[in-house]
């Protein structure tokens, strides 16, 4: 396989769809397949990955912009599928017939190893059954995903805490939220603790995040198509890191596309 360390890429990420790429030297996961399931294998091409090739998918939730291409993608190419027990109750039923020995239940706060990956889950706060980030190490890396979640805890910040590669939610700006189209109950479980994560919150985030350790990669994603844009979360987040003296000799700040895959990134 050659040694390449570990492999990182955005297929997807915002809130009309989410698909994340992880390798290691010998395995290669998805973390959700919110999209299509033509679409996800399009993009693991793109990116030169054989859909074939993926040794497992796991669920951070079952909200439709996370699973929506599980099912087709775990039949099609007989990929096992990695979730909790809540969230397998409550996804079940939109994600068609999954084969016995695909069905792979993982309990909360839990690792589970494939070949030469570790692929551990903590609790996150989000208005779904039982929601989880994940963190994936092999060979002495770490790499974090971290979206879906409406106040940035304790239980994050340790589990996130060194990663080499972070990917975290910038979901909103709050003024467009608030003055958006969106119906009061809706804005309402955006802002909650079980909601999504602001750009200025994401920037304090961060902040604290990197008092607490050294020059990370930080990809912001998951980004709300009606109540953000790219460069306004981008200016945000820099400019609370800026207020806090932090700059780019002390962490890289991207964006995940919303549309397609982003830069493959090699640590």
């Amino acid at each position: 396989m050659g040694d390449k360390g570990m492999r990182f890429c955005s297929l997807y990420s915002g809130s009309s769809g989410n698909s994340i790429f992880i390798a290691s030297d010998n395995a290669k996961v998805l973390i959700d397949a919110g999209l299509p399931g033509k679409r996800i294998g399009d993009a693991l091409q793109s990116i030169g990955e054989k859909p074939e090739e993926i040794d497992g998918i796991f669920v951070t939730h079952e909200h439709s912009d996370h699973i929506k291409g599980i099912g087709v993608l775990s039949r099609k190419y007989d990929i096992p599928i990695y979730a909790n027990v809540d969230t397998w109750a409550a996804m079940e039923k939109n994600i068609g017939k999954i084969k016995e020995h695909n069905i792979k239940i993982m309990d909360r706060r839990s690792t589970k190893t494939i070949k030469d990956l570790d692929i551990k889950s903590f609790n996150i706060p989000h208005d779904a059954a039982a929601p989880v980030g994940y963190v994936l190490h092999s060979n002495g890396k770490r790499i974090s995903v971290t979206t879906d979640f409406g106040i940035y805890t304790q239980e994050i910040k340790d589990n996130i805490n060194d990663s080499d590669i972070l990917l975290f939610e910038s979901n909103h700006d709050v003024n467009m939220l608030k003055f958006g189209p969106y119906p009061y109950v809706l804005k309402r479980r955006i802002l909650s603790e079980v909601g999504h994560l602001s750009n200025e919150d994401c920037g304090k985030a961060i902040v604290d995040l990197v008092r607490s350790k050294l020059h990370r990669k930080v990809i912001l994603g998951h980004l709300s198509g009606t109540n953000n844009n790219p460069d306004l979360a981008f200016e945000t987040v820099c400019s609370v890191l800026r207020e806090n003296g932090i700059t780019g000799k002390d962490i890289s700040i991207t964006m995940a596309n919303r549309n397609g895959p982003s830069n493959l990134i090699e640590i």
